[in-house]
């Protein structure tokens, strides 16, 4: 399998890209955050995510406080090298309200979906 150089990546003018994290299994949504090229090269390294934090203003090792860590399985690119999705397994909750899933609060569902 052939990957794109991080360098292709568009990082915005802070230097930082969002990524979707997804649940390998279930296909969930977890999160979305964003990661600059050094939390991404950690990301890669420990196969774990690794993100930069906007309000705190540094690096954030996922699980690193919580033990909810999320093990790497893929990256992938969108069509435009500015958003990533970052399939995992996690350990445990993504969100630090203890939730499975940071998106947990419904804003519409068409009546013909239910």
């Amino acid at each position: 399998m052939q990957y794109i150089d991080i360098d292709k990546l568009k990082f915005d003018e802070k230097g930082l890209i969002p990524c979707i994290v997804q649940d390998a299994e279930t296909k969930r949504v977890l999160t979305l955050a964003y990661m600059n090229r050094e939390s991404l090269k950690i990301t890669l390294e420990k196969k774990l995510t690794c993100f930069f934090s906007r309000s705190r203003q540094e690096l954030w090792l996922k699980g690193e406080t919580s033990g909810n860590y999320q093990h790497v399985i893929s990256i992938t690119a969108d069509c435009d090298f500015d958003a990533l999705v970052a399939l995992v397994r996690p350990d445990g909750p993504a969100c630090h309200l203890g939730t499975f899933s940071c998106f947990e609060n419904p804003v519409f569902t068409a009546e013909d979906a239910l």
